[in-house]
């Protein structure tokens, strides 16, 4: 049983929507609570609504109140108020295992997080997370740090991990070359997971790593195995994946 507390998106291809289908996918029974309702497509963003945060509670207390959620992902929570109401709901449900994916924009370029945001996201959810899931950009825009080398990447992940989250998936996907590298850290070090980058540009695959990773830990997956399988997964759904409308963008085929 999973939880997924995120943006709708209503061409399908990212967002909540990306989350159910990833949870499925892997095995296990998805639920959801909806922050924001994106209007977008294979285009962009056209437009974005925030849920009212009484009702965004509702849906959260809804689901715990009746379903043994053994992991959340939160994925696009767009403004501050959301986050801090996600991070007490959090510290109060107490769920085992916690998967953060730090939206901020979206492929298209469109914001996704209010920029008065991060402060809340550094000192109240990030804290909670039992796993970090942020791209290169979103690492660099938490940290401050320019990651052009690895040691660049040693460095925010470190500071990523002091700031309170007991692991980090740093997603190698920004980077330069022919293969991708993801780099898992934790308490035992670093782990690099390497794998042959696919000349497309995915739509919802960030989305769909975070929720991939928390429905193998709610199964029971160590971490480390969990990140393995679901870079895996991703990989495999990206590379058969599609185009349903006019834009670029190809969307994962679970």
């Amino acid at each position: 049983m999973a939880l997924t507390i995120a943006g709708s998106d209503c061409g399908g291809g990212a967002g909540i929507q990306a989350d159910l289908k990833a949870f499925r996918a892997r095995g296990v029974h998805g639920t959801s609570a909806i922050a924001a309702i994106t209007a977008q497509n294979t285009r962009g963003v056209s437009a974005v609504h925030t849920v009212p945060l009484a009702h965004l509670r509702a849906q959260i207390d809804a689901v715990f109140d009746d379903f043994p959620v053994a992991a959340v992902k939160t994925g696009m929570l767009a403004r501050a108020a959301a986050v801090r109401l996600v991070a007490r709901e959090l510290r109060r449900r107490r769920p085992p295992w916690t998967v953060v994916d730090p939206v901020m924009i979206a492929t298209s370029g469109a914001r996704l997080l209010d920029p008065a945001a991060l402060d809340a996201l550094v000192g109240e959810l990030i804290p909670l997370a039992d796993v970090l899931t942020p791209n290169l950009p979103e690492a660099e825009a938490l940290t401050g740090i320019a990651i052009r080398t690895r040691r660049d990447a040693d460095a925010a992940a470190q500071a990523l991990r002091a700031m309170g989250a007991r692991a980090v998936l740093l997603k190698g996907g920004h980077a330069r070359g022919t293969e991708v590298v993801d780099r898992y850290y934790d308490a035992r070090g670093v782990l690099e997971i390497v794998h042959p980058r696919l000349r497309v540009e995915g739509h919802g695959t960030g989305c769909t790593l975070a929720s991939a990773l928390a429905a193998e830990l709610a199964k029971g997956a160590a971490p480390r195995g969990a990140a393995r399988r679901a870079i895996a997964y991703v990989h495999k759904a990206l590379a058969a994946g599609y185009r349903p409308g006019g834009g670029d963008v190809v969307v994962l085929r679970h």
